[in-house]
């Protein structure tokens, strides 16, 4: 029993590191939502600081001779005998090595998305910087100048204009 109020101390201090508290309470707008706010946080403090100190630490081993002296071994013997009799079960996870090969992928799939959308995130962000600088020039520019940056539009008029096709 020890080992799961452990492990709940544990998730409760993870979650209380998670929560964002200030951007929540940036979204109160009234003085009283702001007061049960503050009462909800404290008493979540409260709670979690308890789970760390009280319920983190093993329990203190049990004094049999001190109760055998006051109550009687005969009492003190059957209770220490109960009391060693039980056997509280090991948690056995099976859910995650089901999930962990699934998650894994996942992950490897998100470095492969992130990666390529850095690479597209950089080519646009240069598009965008040429469409910037071609607007900032066009109107001085001239077409000789506009077919050195697309050699390939020049290209498909000469041969338009070669082959007699005048757009109509």
């Amino acid at each position: 029993m020890i080992g799961t109020v452990k492990k709940i101390a544990d998730v409760t201090f993870k979650a209380g590191k998670t929560i964002d508290w200030e951007g929540m309470a940036k979204l109160l707008v009234t003085d009283e939502a702001r007061k049960e706010f503050a009462n909800l946080r404290r008493a979540f403090d409260d709670v979690n600081s308890q789970l760390q100190t009280k319920f983190s630490q093993e329990p203190e081993p049990i004094n049999w001779e001190y109760y055998r002296k006051g109550i009687g071994s005969r009492l003190v013997d059957m209770y220490k005998e109960a009391y060693e009799s039980i056997e509280i079960p090991k948690f056995v996870d099976t859910v995650t090595p089901q999930y962990k090969p699934k998650f894994d992928a996942l992950l490897v799939e998100l470095k492969e998305a992130e990666q390529k959308s850095l690479k597209e995130s950089e080519r646009l962000e240069k598009e965008i910087a040429d469409v910037q600088e071609l607007k900032k020039k066009l109107s001085t520019m001239t077409a000789e100048e506009y077919f050195e940056k697309h050699p390939e539009l020049k290209k498909k008029f000469d041969d338009e204009i070669r082959n007699d096709y005048w757009g109509y």
